[in-house]
C-alpha cells in the first residue's frame, strides 16, 4: 500500500463519522489492522479502515462488545472463518434482548399498577397534606 493512499486519522474520523480519540480507541482494542506510522510517527490508515468503522458502529448498535468484535476479526486476519461466530452471537444477542423486553414488560405493568395506586391515593389526600407516595412502595411490597 503507497503511504499516498493512506488517510490521516483526522481524515479517517471524519469520513466514518466518529471522532479521532474513537478511532484511537478502537485502534488499542485491536479493531484497526494496517495501521502504519508515517516518518514524522503520525498513524496512516488505509482506506478500508473507514468501512471497518463502520462496521464496529453498526454491530456494537445490534449489542455486540468491542471485545467480541476484535476477536472475531482476528479470527478472520488468522484466516479462519468467524461466521459461525458471528451467527450463534447474533441468536445469543436476540434471545437476551426478548429476555430484557420481558421484563421491561414486566416493569412497566408493575409500574402502571402503581400510578394507579398512587393516583388513587393521593386524590384521597387533604389539600396540602402528604400522602406518602413513595413509601406505600414499603407497605405494597409487605402486603404482595
Amino acid at each position: 500500500m503507497m503511504n499516498s493512499e493512506c488517510l490521516r486519522i483526522s481524515d479517517v474520523a471524519e469520513r466514518s463519522h466518529v471522532s479521532v480519540d474513537t478511532v484511537r480507541y478502537y485502534e488499542r482494542k485491536r479493531l484497526l489492522s494496517d495501521v502504519i506510522r508515517d516518518g514524522n510517527g503520525h498513524r496512516r490508515f488505509p482506506p478500508a479502515v473507514v468501512d471497518r468503522i463502520l462496521v464496529i458502529r453498526h454491530a456494537t448498535a445490534l449489542g455486540f462488545t468491542l471485545d467480541e468484535l476484535a476477536r472475531i476479526f482476528e479470527r478472520r486476519a488468522s484466516g479462519k472463518m468467524p461466521c459461525g461466530q458471528v451467527l450463534d452471537s447474533g441468536k445469543r444477542k436476540l434471545v437476551e434482548l426478548d429476555d430484557r423486553i420481558a421484563a421491561l414488560q414486566s416493569l412497566r405493568r408493575t409500574l402502571a399498577e402503581v400510578i394507579a395506586m398512587w393516583e388513587e391515593k393521593y386524590q384521597q389526600t387533604p389539600p396540602g397534606g402528604l400522602a406518602y407516595l413513595l413509601e406505600s412502595l414499603v407497605r405494597r411490597e409487605a402486603t404482595s
